[in-house]
């Protein structure tokens, strides 16, 4: 590991530092306005939400890390408390990234970027009429960090009005995570794609209370095949099958591999966690308990 005191970085290494680690980062694509009526528009990936109960999202318009200027966002809001957080998926990211570009304060990145801009309900500042949800808010607070160059501002904002494209909606009345076809910030210049190939789902464990890493057979926490990853869906069950469970898969699903390795102790094991791992892999997490117990019965 390397090991580094914030303090003594450079504030663009540290800078490129955090934002090469921390991401994906979702996209705050903030519509202001300033005290003349002028439209501004910019994306901000230091972004998310912070409560629902008030629906309260945080983004923050940093200082110029190299001229110490603050954004147009920033003095936007500071004088008209009001922003339209507008969501980035795939359809509008280059267009999105466009808009960034240091246009001068009373030039319409509406207009630069070729978005429609439309009317808010209950605030001043327009919406982006091709993101898929827009939300209106309402600045509560705006909390300076720092006077340096590279110090955020929280832009403390309370949701009062959401706009959803119907097309992104389930049957249920949520959002489809296929159907938003999302994207974040990485480092540099690089973005994710969180689509079908890349998203991936794991069941939050509510209602159930894993037997956790502690309870794991040891044999099978030293294993040099399972993964970190593999142990942990291991370790989610509530119980471990019993033996009776375990003679019959043994039976039925491992005679070939027991039968080809008779009498290679190591071989075996080493082949009866392979098969566990390639079970993980398709969520057949019983079936791959049921191969590692087989082991020791």
């Amino acid at each position: 590991m390397i090991d580094l005191d914030p303090k003594e970085l450079p504030i663009p290494r540290l800078h490129q530092l955090l934002l090469g680690a921390i991401g994906p980062r979702p996209i705050a694509f903030a519509s202001t306005i300033d005290s003349e009526g002028n439209h501004n528009l910019s994306p901000f990936s230091f972004f998310n939400v912070f409560s629902a109960n008030p629906p309260i999202l945080i983004f923050s318009p940093a200082r110029n890390g190299r001229t110490n200027t603050t954004k147009d966002t920033y003095n936007n809001v500071k004088v008209v408390p009001e922003v339209v957080i507008n969501i980035v998926n795939y359809d509008i990211v280059q267009q999105m990234s466009l808009s960034s570009s240091p246009y001068a304060p009373n030039e319409d990145e509406f207009i630069k970027a070729g978005f429609t801009a439309l009317d808010s309900d209950l605030i001043k500042p327009k919406r982006v009429g091709e993101s898929p949800v827009q939300f209106e808010c309402k600045v509560i607070e705006v909390k300076e960090l720092g006077t340096e160059g590279g110090a955020g501002n929280l832009v403390i904002c309370e949701v009062v009005k959401i706009h959803i494209a119907e097309e992104i909606m389930d049957d249920k009345g949520l959002i489809d995570q296929h159907k938003i076809n999302l994207v974040a910030r990485m480092g540099g210049n690089w973005y994710c794609h969180a689509n079908e190939d890349s998203m991936f789902e794991i069941a939050k464990p509510i209602t159930t209370i894993g037997i956790g890493f502690d309870n794991l057979p040891q044999d099978v926490k030293s294993s040099v095949v399972l993964s970190g990853n593999d142990l942990g869906l291991l370790a989610g069950v509530e119980s471990l099958p019993d033996e009776t469970k375990v003679n019959e898969y043994k039976l039925l699903e491992l005679s070939e591999i027991f039968l080809s390795l008779d009498g290679k102790a190591e071989e075996l094991e080493l082949a009866l966690h392979q098969h566990a791992k390639v079970l993980l892999a398709e969520n057949k997490i019983d079936e791959a308990w049921l191969t590692l117990l087989s082991f020791n019965d």
